[in-house]
């Protein structure tokens, strides 16, 4: 994506200039410190791409149909293992496979988050974007953030806790204890150079630069208000989605159904903690999705519980079908929703009859409910 030294190039080399040289902030070392989120949010600034790290999808940012994951990290010898997936290890009981099908597995589930991910946000191709960190320099560099050729899977070394192997473009490691997938990033087509002058005491410098500070730098801007909503519901102290309501709403009995048709369930908690936050029963408004479409959805049935589309079919159509690749007929299950490390979805309030909605990694809903008391 970096290629030319354009406007946009030269303001993001000369930030991470910047924020290298306030290293001594967290570290003594004479390697510059750069936070992960802060290195995303920049590259986002500078290149006007969209922030996608909220969704802890495959990618950080895109810029058009391009997803990019961005990293940082220590240069080393230029050929160090980075983490790309981690996996809910309570769900995927990884231990009880023989080494070559534990390997399928994860190289699948790493593809189906890859492939959700291009769903998801309407991405044609994915790459990385590599920031990385030498004694008193940074650089960056792009490679293509490939699938896992199952067929030409090679190489597969075991020990204790770990599984080395190789297809035919790349090198992975996957640490069983950690549950974590990690691939060799090599260090090559420099796309720029910029050395980083460390300062002795950062402290100081903020403390004299701040100090003069206009009041008009800081931002009024308030965050807008948004709920998360799971995307399943609890059985027996296990999460389920329903095979008759919720996502599974057009197996329901009674009339007969679009296969499409589905609901985000509300709960009363929810209602109860952010009164007014959805319109009122049967409403309309507009409901923006992550790949920018659109379509018109409103809160029906008692107790206002169901989120969704005004016409039946829209939600379902790409909700199941885009995005999850489940066919009609076929019944979601909360083991397919953790394929994808997906089970809620945060809907934003842009407007007064405008929502926008993302999903949201798996342990989120819990994450919501504690830090609102829902």
């Amino acid at each position: 994506m970096v290629k030319e030294k354009s406007e946009a190039t030269i303001y993001y080399e000369s930030m991470l200039g910047l924020l290298g040289s306030l290293t001594r902030l967290f570290s003594e070392s004479n390697v510059p410190y750069l936070n992960y989120r802060v290195s995303e949010n920049l590259f986002c600034k500078s290149f006007s791409a969209k922030n996608l790290s909220r969704s802890d999808v495959s990618a950080d940012a895109s810029i058009g149909n391009i997803g990019i994951g961005i990293k940082t990290f220590i240069n080393g010898n230029g050929k160090s293992f980075q983490k790309v997936a981690e996996f809910n290890k309570d769900n995927l009981s990884f231990r009880e496979l023989k080494a070559n099908d534990v390997i399928k597995r994860v190289s699948k589930l790493r593809n189906e988050r890859i492939e959700a991910t291009k769903r998801i946000h309407g991405l044609g191709n994915m790459i990385y974007h590599c920031i990385v960190r030498d004694d008193g320099k940074i650089s960056a560099y792009e490679c293509p953030m490939d699938i896992v050729n199952l067929d030409k899977i090679k190489d597969v070394v075991v020990s204790k806790n770990t599984i080395a192997f190789k297809d035919d473009k790349n090198e992975y490691s996957f640490n069983l204890t950690k549950s974590t997938l990690y691939k060799r990033f090599i260090t090559q087509g420099i796309l720029f150079e910029t050395s980083v002058k460390i300062l002795d005491d950062p402290f100081e410098v903020l403390e004299q630069k701040f100090s003069d500070i206009k009041k008009t730098y800081y931002s009024d801007e308030k965050t807008k208000p948004y709920v998360i909503l799971p995307l399943y519901s609890h059985k027996d102290g296990e999460k389920v989605v329903f095979e008759k309501s919720g996502l599974n709403q057009w197996n329901a009995g009674g009339r007969k159904r679009d296969y499409n048709e589905i609901y985000i369930p509300i709960s009363k908690k929810i209602h109860k903690r952010f009164p007014g936050f959805f319109l009122g029963r049967d409403k309309e408004c507009n409901l923006i999705l992550p790949n920018g479409n659109r379509f018109s959805v409103k809160v029906c049935q008692d107790g206002s519980k169901a989120f969704m589309s005004k016409h039946n079919a829209d939600l379902g159509e790409w909700l199941l079908r885009e995005v999850l690749q489940i066919k009609e007929g076929e019944l979601l299950t909360y083991e397919k929703l953790q394929e994808i490390g997906l089970d809620s979805v945060i809907i934003e309030k842009i407007d007064a009859k405008t929502y926008s909605i993302d999903f949201m990694p798996s342990g989120s809903y819990e994450e919501f409910e504690e830090e609102q008391g829902v």
